[in-house]
């Protein structure tokens, strides 16, 4: 039998929060780009937003077990946003309409993945991938997104 109990019960992320320096310029951010709508918020203190089934929050930095705060420059998480192929390039146009600070445009990956990447106004990472074709990848590895050993 398999014991699929206490932490071998989990089976899914349900939220995830964001923690910000500015939550009005995050919150802006989230409705401007993505036209989310908001499930709840409290003023100041949090807002949600429903994606898919994921509950996605944002509130500000700085209880106390949140630790110290990332540099200004540095990227605290990515966020990965699926999508359908065709619609990572709809993304880019429509991130590169609003000003959105783009990283990396639509690429075919050395994966089967075709990537956008880009920065919220905290310097995190989003990114609007596809499960693409594995023929439609690099023929060789970039490097780019590897994780390179002694690093």
């Amino acid at each position: 039998m398999n014991d699929r109990s206490g932490l071998q019960a989990i089976r899914s992320i349900d939220y995830v929060i964001v923690l910000c320096d500015d939550l009005k310029k995050m919150r802006a951010f989230f409705i401007d780009i993505f036209n989310f709508d908001i499930e709840e918020e409290e003023e100041g203190h949090f807002v949600a937003f429903r994606v898919g089934t994921l509950f996605l929050a944002l509130r500000p930095h700085g209880r106390s077990y949140d630790g110290p705060q990332k540099p200004a420059a540095s990227a605290g998480i990515q966020i990965s946003f699926r999508v359908p192929p065709a619609d990572v390039d709809l993304a880019f146009q429509a991130l590169t309409e609003k000003g959105a600070d783009i990283i990396e445009p639509p690429t075919n990956q050395d994966f089967p993945h075709r990537t956008l990447f880009f920065r919220d106004p905290e310097n995190n990472v989003i990114e609007i991938f596809a499960e693409i074709h594995p023929r439609n990848t690099l023929p060789t590895s970039s490097g780019v997104h590897r994780v390179k050993a002694g690093a």
